[in-house]
C-alpha cells in the first residue's frame, strides 16, 4: 500500500507538499484534491507513469488527458491560445473547468488525442494542487478519479487508499472536495461547444449549453 499523506485541508503543509512533488518527479503515480473532486497525476515527461493512469482509467488512445497549470503563462506554453480563446480562459482561471486546446510543440504527443492534437488545460482553485505546482514548476498531468464501472468520481481519500492500494504510490488527503467534475469546453472549435455541463458555471463564461 502506497504511502497516505493528510494534509490540513486549509493550510497544507509545505513539507508534506515538497515530499509529494519529489514523488512526482521520481515516477510516482497520487491521487490529489481540486477544487471539481480526486484526480489521478503524475509528471508531464513520464511515460511509464502515464501508462500507469491509462490503466487505472481504462482509457484509450481518444481519451483528453489534461494538463493542471499554475496560470494562463505556463498555458501558453502548451497550447496555441488565440485572443478570443484567451478570453474565455482568462475568465474560467482559476476555476473548476477543463478547456481543450490545440497543443504546441511542448506538449508530448502521447498527452495529445491522438487524432485532434488537443489537450485538457486547466487552471485550479484548490490549495493542495496550487501548492503542489508551484513546487513542481511545470504542470501535473491529470486524469479525474472515475474508475471503470463507477458513476461519480472517488470522493474519499480512505476509500481511494483502499481501492487503489496497488496501484497508487501515495494519496493525498486534503478532505472531500465533491462529486462533480469540471465543465469541460473545446476551444479548438469556434464558436465553442461545451462537451461536459460540470461543477464550472457556464454564465461565468458568457456561453449556454449548446455552444456560444
Amino acid at each position: 500500500m502506497g504511502p497516505y499523506i493528510e494534509l490540513h485541508p486549509q493550510n497544507p503543509q509545505l513539507r508534506l507538499i515538497r515530499r509529494a512533488a519529489e514523488a512526482i518527479r521520481a515516477g510516482a503515480v497520487i491521487a490529489y484534491p481540486t477544487d471539481s473532486c480526486y484526480a489521478l497525476g503524475c509528471h508531464i515527461g513520464d511515460k511509464d507513469a502515464l501508462e500507469r493512469v491509462r490503466r487505472i482509467r481504462q482509457a484509450d488512445r481518444h481519451h483528453h488527458f489534461t494538463l493542471m497549470c499554475r496560470d494562463l503563462t505556463e498555458i501558453g506554453r502548451y497550447a496555441r491560445i488565440d485572443t478570443w480563446q484567451f478570453r474565455l480562459l482568462k475568465a474560467g482561471t482559476p476555476g473548476p473547468y477543463t478547456f481543450l486546446m490545440p497543443a504546441t510543440r511542448e506538449t508530448p504527443r502521447r498527452l495529445q488525442h491522438e487524432k485532434r492534437r488537443t489537450i485538457g488545460i486547466r487552471v485550479p482553485d484548490h490549495v493542495v494542487p496550487r501548492m503542489l505546482l508551484a513546487e513542481l514548476g511545470e504542470p501535473i498531468m491529470t486524469s479525474t478519479l472515475v474508475l471503470p464501472g463507477d458513476d461519480q468520481p472517488l470522493n474519499d481519500a480512505r476509500e481511494i487508499q483502499a481501492r487503489l492500494a496497488h496501484d497508487l504510490d501515495l494519496v493525498l488527503d486534503g478532505g472531500p472536495c465533491g462529486l462533480e467534475p469540471t465543465t469541460v469546453v473545446d476551444l479548438a472549435v469556434q464558436p465553442p461547444a461545451v462537451l461536459r455541463v460540470g461543477k464550472g458555471d457556464l454564465a461565468r463564461l458568457g456561453l449556454a449549453a449548446s455552444g456560444r
